[in-house]
């Protein structure tokens, strides 16, 4: 199971996702800026960092650039997400559920 928690920092958010073995092994940096396909379009840019070994950049990469982009706001995403002997098709349902965690995210903040 994923959890998050989410911090509103005036008008910026600090994401926390974590699952399994709860630890710290990504966090994903994310700004908004005009899309470069449609500059009347919003999109995010992010700068990632990851501790030696750890996966999570995929998700915190993805996260905070689609939450950024959506919410117009400065988003900091940290992940830890660890299960011992994970198959393809586990680190697959976990994608999935990130995704739906995102967008979860998304509309509750758009709702405060």
């Amino acid at each position: 199971m994923l959890f998050a928690r989410v911090d509103a920092l005036g008008p910026d958010l600090l994401v926390t996702l974590w699952g399994g073995a709860a630890h710290i092994g990504a966090l994903g940096m994310a700004v908004p800026r005009a899309s470069l396909r449609d500059p009347h379009e919003r999109s995010a840019t992010s700068s990632v960092f990851t501790f030696p070994g750890h996966k999570e950049d995929v998700t915190v990469k993805l996260v905070s650039e689609a939450l950024s982009g959506r919410l117009n706001r400065h988003v900091v995403v940290v992940a830890g997400i660890h299960w011992d002997g994970l198959q393809p098709d586990d680190i697959r349902q976990l994608m999935e559920a990130c995704e739906a965690l995102k967008d979860r995210i998304a509309l509750e903040v758009e709702k405060s």
